[in-house]
């Protein structure tokens, strides 16, 4: 999986401006911050980060050979247009309606490949003229680059299937002289806020950090899984109530689980076969949910209906006193399952959230250790009471398998493998 950073567009050259910062500057700030929050979110990192000033070679010769091809040409002021008239596949994923209006355009649809560069801006030399890519041909380029010819998964916002997604398509099929570049499109409805999308430029967003204020990433990732993707999402307290119920329902639901198989249960009425047979509905129903386009909605339904099963076992007033032993692998089968379902479905267990806290917490530690020791090292008199406390930190965190290593003024640590 790669994931492309945008570092340089008109509204980033517009900001940077605005705040008279380097551009490189104000995009690593915000990327570092976004992968921080996902994160907390819980979301997998991809196996690449590619922002696109680090491909600005690759994407020159990408925009030349579809001019080379005659797919494209060259406007008065060096910028270059793809023409869509002369390619004759495009509007595979929509209907295209016109873009946008410039007088040396051959059609309203034709879209920008590269920009001629304006006064005061940032630019790259082509053969063409010192400009900067348009966006487009961004996420063409890197996905080609990383992947060649062929994706499997491009996904996106349902906003951005024209122009953007039509676009990548037409320009990526001339390039490899493919008829399909990608094989499937996964497009992700609005997350809306009182029946608007939730938008930057709307400035209605709720940030992820006011966000976990309130609620946990667990809870979030729930209100994600018990909607369908492609849907429109509205967020509210009321929805997220429900997601927060179901939660509970299910970590309760683990929690007698755990009870029952280790012998703290003393109530019940399990019903093994009834179980066995129930667990393997569950899972081809959730299989089957899951391979119609990830519809994990009803996944979720199917999981919460073999929770409901087992929960009326276990709390069974007509309960047995002497309920046979042999149903402790039925319920631990079921409670297995569900864990490596939740897991699967990015729903941190408690262990794995603590363990996310205490990282938090040794990392507040080696910061502040390391802004005094640094303090230290500036001094002309060093303090030695102080720079002693420091190794005494490192020493004591070196006997719960946490090494720290200090180079000049930078600190780093990291957990030993045993």
């Amino acid at each position: 999986m790669a994931m492309c950073v945008t570092d340089i567009d008109d509204k980033i050259i517009a900001r940077s401006k605005g705040l008279k910062q380097n551009y490189k500057d104000l995009t690593k700030h915000y990327e570092n911050e976004f992968i921080e929050d996902m994160k907390t979110l819980n979301v997998t990192r991809p196996h690449l980060y590619c922002r696109v000033t680090d491909y600005m070679p690759q994407i020159i010769q990408f925009v030349k050979s579809i001019l080379d091809k005659g797919n494209a040409y060259t406007l008065k002021d060096g910028s270059v247009y793809f023409d869509t008239h002369k390619y004759g596949m495009y509007g595979k994923l929509s209907t295209p309606i016109s873009d946008s209006f410039h007088p040396d355009k051959k059609s309203s649809l034709d879209f920008c490949l590269w920009k001629a560069a304006k006064e005061d801006e940032p630019f790259w030399e082509s053969p063409w003229s010192p400009g900067r890519p348009g966006w487009h041909i961004e996420c063409s380029t890197i996905a080609s680059t990383i992947f060649g010819s062929s994706v499997d998964f491009h996904s996106g916002g349902i906003d951005l299937i024209f122009p953007h997604h039509e676009n990548e398509e037409a320009q990526s099929c001339c390039y490899h002289e493919v008829e399909q570049w990608v094989n499937y499109w996964v497009h992700y409805g609005y997350l809306s806020l009182k029946h608007e999308k939730m938008s930057k430029s709307l400035k209605n967003t709720i940030s992820i950090r006011e966000f976990l204020e309130k609620y946990t990433a667990n809870q979030f990732r729930m209100l994600c899984l018990l909607s369908n993707y492609k849907n429109e999402l509205q967020f509210s307290d009321d929805v997220m109530n429900n997601a927060v119920a179901v939660l509970h329902k299910i970590e309760h639901f683990i929690s007698d689980c755990h009870s029952y198989t280790v012998g703290n249960w003393d109530t019940g009425n399990v019903d093994e076969a009834t179980l066995f047979r129930c667990l393997e509905e569950t899972k081809i129903s959730i299989n089957t949910a899951l391979e119609n386009d990830f519809n994990t909605a009803k996944a979720m339904r199917s999981l919460i209906n073999l929770i409901n099963v087992v929960n009326k076992m276990l709390h069974d007033p007509q309960s047995s006193t002497n309920t046979c032993s042999t149903c402790i692998p039925a319920v631990a089968a079921v409670l297995n399952y569900t864990s490596e379902m939740l897991s699967k479905f990015g729903i941190l267990n408690p262990s794995t959230v603590n363990d996310y806290r205490m990282d938090s917490v040794v990392e507040c530690l080696i910061k502040f250790r390391g802004t005094v020791r640094n303090k230290i090292l500036e001094q002309d008199v060093k303090d030695e009471t102080l720079l002693t406390a420091c190794d005494e930190v490192r020493s004591e965190l070196s006997n719960y398998g946490i090494i720290i290593k200090d180079r000049k003024n930078e600190t780093s640590w990291s957990i030993k493998k045993y």
